[in-house]
């Protein structure tokens, strides 16, 4: 029981890494509170976690509707222990394909501003809207989503490597600015991880990924929910500032 009494709250909760860190939260004694653009989904993953946790539909972009559910969790749990910005989408394309001389397609400007203001900008929102509270507490822990490629680059992923390259960014200043309030600010990187959204990929690049990891397999999303809870705990109580790479080793080719 790591996180017992303690006030959790996930954004990209009801599915995939942030639905399965959820569980793992509730497992040791948080009390969860998940949000996510799709109802359905956040319903039933709260039915399946327990009466005592809930679920917001919020939109990470929409500054207001943040602003209002991490007042209304303040309002009703009296506190607020762990952010885990956890929300993002992927939008893929190259910068530019060229062919035959000629340039046919790039990255479209919609789906570049699009991903930033969810993974990158969504972050600052819910951040900025809990900090107040866990200083007047006297504490917290802050817990960013980034991946490797924020760290590696990417083939065809500018918009995505920008965004989680900025997370990381922030994560570090956030590190400096609130330690003296007693909040730790951290990030975890995780490499290919058995979720939807790889699930989406093609079949060829899913290999290629696996191909390029010393352990031969994803991971799967339990193992970046356990890093979390590590981070989240007090066991991690003089870690603040990092980068958690889970990963498997990665090996980036080119």
């Amino acid at each position: 029981m790591r996180l017992k009494g303690k006030v959790a709250l996930i954004t990209g909760g009801a599915a995939g890494i942030g639905k399965t860190t959820a569980e793992r939260f509730a497992e040791e004694g948080a009390i969860v509170v998940i949000c996510d653009v799709s109802k359905e989904l956040g319903q039933a993953t709260v039915q399946a976690l327990g009466s005592e946790h809930g679920f917001y539909k919020v939109d990470v972009m929409d500054r207001k509707m943040v602003q209002e559910w991490v007042d209304d969790v303040a309002e009703k749990h009296g506190r607020i222990d762990v952010l885990v910005n956890n929300a993002g989408i992927v939008r893929d394309a190259t910068l530019v394909k060229f062919k035959d001389g000629e340039l046919v397609k790039q990255m479209s400007e919609a789906d570049f501003d699009l991903v930033i203001a969810v993974n990158l900008k969504g972050v600052f929102n819910c951040t900025q809207a809990v900090v107040p509270y866990m200083i007047r507490q006297g504490g917290g822990v802050i817990l960013n989503a980034t991946s490797v490629v924020g760290l590696d680059g990417n083939f065809g992923q500018t918009n995505y490597v920008a965004s989680k390259a900025g997370v990381i960014g922030m994560t570090k200043a956030w590190a400096r600015e609130l330690g003296r309030y007693d909040i730790r600010v951290n990030a975890v990187a995780p490499g290919p991880t058995a979720t939807s959204m790889v699930a989406s990929m093609l079949p060829k690049i899913v290999d290629r990924f696996r191909e390029s990891i010393p352990l031969g397999r994803l991971g799967q999303p339990r193992e970046i929910a356990n890093v979390y809870l590590f981070l989240a705990s007090d066991e991690a109580s003089f870690v603040s500032g990092a980068v958690l790479r889970v990963d498997g080793g990665l090996v980036v080719g080119t």
